[in-house]
């Protein structure tokens, strides 16, 4: 199990790579010895963003793949293990695509888009790299949501559906994998992903995957206030409400 301060030989892949928050797990995963391997749709932005992390000593390499489309997902997988060795860690981050509903306009359409991505696609990657981390008795898949997975909010229905499935797959997979070598967490932010800030700034997120890691003691983390978020929906409810009475008189 992982628990090591400097990763020898070791693979990362980041499933959603994109340049805020991906790459700030990116470089601090790189910076402790980690090849890195970027899943994402757009080849050219993969490219860049590989490059930006070479300029840095860091082995990174773009393996381009719609998340949505499974195969090519696995094939992308497989390839990056047979370009940069075994996944240790897989980390799946994709930014939402698609409309986002709010909870009365939820339809099967806008509820099985988010699905697809967020669970299915996690599900397809995870199944893609976790026989050969059983096999070797030691592996860490980090799987990140929103805020919308806790913190149930009407405007993001849709998503926050498809993320607090993918949460709870989380934390069942954390139970029944622990005892076999495998450190599953989930990874809620609860914040924009700002540079420069205290707590968003995309390395001071990546550290934060990175301690998840190298601890490996929990199922859990929240970057993030949840109580703040929860007082916005309070508010964005209240005024909606206060809205519909007025205009019905």
């Amino acid at each position: 199990m992982a628990g090591e301060d400097i990763a020898v030989t070791k693979t990362l892949a980041i499933i959603g790579a994109g340049p805020g928050l991906g790459m700030g797990v990116a470089r601090i995963f790189g910076r402790h010895g980690f090849r890195v391997g970027l899943i994402a749709r757009n080849q050219d932005r993969l490219e860049n963003l590989a490059g930006e992390l070479a300029e840095q000593g860091i082995t990174a390499v773009a393996f381009p793949a719609d998340i949505r489309d499974r195969d090519a997902l696995a094939a992308a997988l497989t390839s990056a293990e047979g370009e940069l060795g075994p996944v240790d860690v897989l980390e799946y981050s994709p930014s939402p695509t698609g409309p986002i509903t709010n909870a009365a306009q939820t339809t099967a359409a806008s509820a099985a888009a988010q699905f697809e991505l967020h669970v299915l696609g996690a599900v397809t990657a995870v199944r893609t790299v976790l026989p050969g981390m059983l096999a070797r008795g030691e592996g860490t898949v980090l799987l990140t949501t929103g805020v919308s997975s806790t913190v149930p909010a009407p405007f993001l229905a849709n998503v926050g559906l498809a993320m607090a499935g993918l949460r709870n797959w989380a934390h069942t997979l954390h139970a029944e994998l622990h005892p076999r070598g495998i450190h599953v967490a989930t990874v809620t932010i609860a914040s924009g992903i700002i540079p420069g800030d205290a707590v968003a700034d995309p390395d001071v997120i990546g550290a934060r995957y990175y301690d998840l890691y190298r601890r490996c003691d929990r199922a859990e983390e929240v970057i993030g206030d949840l109580d703040a978020f929860r007082a916005l929906v309070a508010e964005r409810i209240g005024t909606h409400g206060r809205s519909a009475t007025s205009a019905t008189g």
